[in-house]
C-alpha cells in the first residue's frame, strides 16, 4: 500500500494497494510524458504566448505543444486567454489548481538528484 508506506504482506492488503496504484496512474496520465511538466514550469513563471512556451521550452515542435497545452487545460491545470485586441493576442496562465503540483514537482526533483547520484557513484565504481 502506498497511502501507509506499507507493503502487501496479505491478501487483504491488494484491494487497497491496487486502487492507490490506480491514483499513481491517474496522476502519471495528468502530468506524466516529456513535455507537461516543462511546460508547467515554464508557467510557474507567468503567463505566456504560444511562440514563449514553444522559445521556452527546448526541443518541442508546435504541434506537440499544442498538443500538451490542450491536454493540460482539459485536465484543469492551465487556462487559455484570449485579450481582444489588434492583433488578437492567445496567453495561457496556470490556474490555481496548479500550484497542488509543486509539491511533487519538488520531491521529483530530489528523487531524480538522488537517483542521478545513485547511477553515477555505481558506473564510476
Amino acid at each position: 500500500m502506498i497511502k501507509n508506506q506499507k507493503f502487501i504482506t496479505n491478501a487483504a492488503d491488494l484491494p487497497e494497494c491496487i486502487g492507490d496504484l490506480s491514483a499513481v496512474k491517474d496522476a502519471l496520465y495528468a502530468i506524466g510524458g516529456k513535455w507537461k511538466l516543462p511546460i508547467l514550469m515554464a508557467l510557474f513563471g507567468g503567463n505566456q504566448r504560444f511562440n514563449e512556451l514553444l522559445r521556452g521550452v527546448i526541443g518541442i515542435s508546435s504541434k506537440i505543444l499544442s498538443n500538451e497545452l490542450k491536454d493540460l487545460e482539459e485536465n484543469g491545470f492551465i487556462q487559455r486567454k484570449v485579450i481582444e485586441s489588434y492583433p488578437l493576442v492567445v496567453e495561457y496562465e496556470l490556474k490555481p489548481y496548479s500550484y497542488t503540483l509543486l509539491d511533487v514537482v519538488i520531491a521529483l526533483s530530489e528523487w531524480g538528484l538522488m537517483h542521478r547520484e545513485k547511477l553515477k557513484n555505481e558506473f564510476s565504481s
